[in-house]
Formats: structure tokens, C-alpha cells, sequence
């Protein structure tokens, strides 16, 4: 879910670079791919019989029914990556020729792209189909996280990811598919535990996050420490019996698709 970080992973708030070789050591053990995700992730590639998955950091949701060749510029998500078929190159310049796979696909990965058009263009050329999975930073419903407790990282998340409709664009694609983040969510992205908040007291789930990691000295445990006086308070359910209750909920996550028009399974 990687690729090499760039300019946008910097800001005068105090973010820095996120460098998947410092912080990737143990990654594939928190972010599980969730079958609910892969499944829409597999519809969404069709009948692609070869597959680049671009940024493909451990392997998550790589289809294990087909060929998928997984590149990577970081060695140290390489070599968690359980596949055999492992490159290291970034977004930007993919070592293969034009039309050399069915599909591409590129999940959670396109923020950290120091240059969005050129890895949009290389996935194009490569493949006849495209799918990526990001993140909408319009969308209106946020994070309790970062409203109540971070609010730097949620100003911060909306900066470095580029807008749905500028991916659409530079893709020219044909479909947008809403994924909303079920409450069991085995992927251990920041949303994954909107109705979990004790996880985020968790040092080693934090640790598979990259804004975790680059936040500014100071900027996270003052907030933890909130957080955690008002899980005991019951003063954090007080505030969020909505989300207690709830199955699932649109955070923003979006799958999107396009290429050539391939009929789904």
C-alpha cells in the first residue's frame, strides 16, 4: 500500500516524510486485509487474468487466483510481501512495457505518490483496466479521532490525499464505487476502529499507521491521554451512542475503476 512519499508529506505543521522502510517492520501483521474489501477489490478487477498491483506494500488484497505482480519501492514492505513476484520501483516509473497486464491496481497508496499524474499515466500505460482505492478528503463525515482529539492530523490527511475527482480525471474513469468501513474491520487503518476506540491506546496498532508515525513530537499523547480519561468516564460513549449502534459507516473511502469496460464476475 506503499509507494515512495514526496512533497505532499511535508507541511509547516510538523508532518514528516513518511518512509514505509522505517516504519514498515511488522505492518502485514496489523493491516490484515479485510475479505469484505478484497472482495469489491476483485469484482472491481473482472476478468483480468494478470495483475500489477502498484504500491502493493505486504500484498493486501491482491486476488490469489490469478498472476499478480506486486511493485514496491520500500525493501523493507518487499520483504513481507509473500508473493514471488516482487519488484522494486515506485509509481512514477513502472519497468514494464505498455499494455503488459490486464489490470492495475493501487490501494491506499496514491497520496504518498510524489507525482499523482505521472503514477495515474504509468498505470495506464501498463494495463488496460485500472483500480484504485482511496480516500474522498471532500467527504463531509470525519474521524471522531481527529475532530475531537487530532484535529492536525484530520487538516493534515486532507492535504496529502488529492481529490477523488482529480484521480477520476487523470484516470478517466468510467465508475466510482462507495466502500463504507464495517465496525469489525480487519485492516488496522485509522478509520478501521471507529467503533474501537481503546485500539487507538494500543502502541503496536498505531505503529501500522503512517500518520501516527510522522505526527509532530507532542501532538499525540496529550490526545491519547484525553482520549483514555474519557473512555473511563464513559464520557467518549456519551458522545458517540450513534456509532455504538452502528454496522457500518461512509467515511469516504472510494473504489475507482477505469480502463477498459470488462463485464464483472
Amino acid at each position: 500500500m506503499t509507494a515512495n512519499a514526496g512533497p505532499a508529506d511535508h507541511d509547516p505543521a510538523g508532518f514528516d516524510t513518511a518512509d514505509f522502510d522505517d516504519i514498515g517492520a511488522g505492518y502485514s501483521q496489523i493491516r490484515r486485509a479485510d475479505p469484505r474489501l478484497a472482495r469489491a477489490i476483485d469484482r472491481a478487477l473482472g476478468p483480468a487474468t494478470t495483475v500489477l498491483n502498484v504500491g502493493a506494500g505486504a500484498g493486501s488484497y491482491e486476488p490469489d487466483d490469478r498472476p499478480v505482480v506486486a511493485a514496491e519501492p520500500s525493501a523493507v514492505m518487499l520483504a513481507q510481501h509473500p508473493g514471488r513476484r516482487r519488484v522494486q520501483a515506485t509509481a512514477g516509473a513502472l519497468p514494464f512495457a505498455p499494455a503488459s497486464f490486464d489490470a492495475t491496481m493501487a490501494t491506499l497508496t496514491v497520496h504518498h505518490w510524489p507525482d499523482l499524474r505521472q503514477g495515474l499515466a504509468e498505470m495506464r500505460r501498463v494495463s488496460r483496466r485500472q483500480v484504485v482505492f482511496t480516500w474522498d478528503p471532500d467527504h463531509e463525515q470525519e474521524l471522531w479521532l481527529h475532530t475531537e482529539y487530532i484535529p492536525e492530523m484530520a487538516a493534515f490527511e486532507r492535504s496529502r490525499f488529492p481529490a477523488l475527482a482529480q484521480v477520476v480525471e487523470l484516470l478517466d474513469a468510467h465508475q466510482v464505487v462507495p466502500f463504507a468501513i464495517p465496525h469489525d474491520f480487519t485492516d488496522g487503518f485509522q478509520h478501521a476502529y471507529w467503533r474501537r476506540p481503546e485500539a487507538f491506546l494500543d502502541a503496536r496498532l498505531r505503529a501500522a499507521s503512517s500518520m501516527f508515525a510522522i505526527a509532530p513530537p507532542g501532538t499525540v499523547e496529550p490526545a491519547l491521554e484525553r482520549l483514555r480519561s474519557d473512555l473511563a468516564s464513559g464520557a467518549w460513549a456519551a458522545r458517540h451512542g450513534d456509532l455504538i449502534d452502528a454496522v457500518v459507516v461512509d467515511y469516504g473511502f472510494r473504489l475507482v475503476i477505469a480502463g477498459q469496460d470488462l463485464p464483472v464476475r
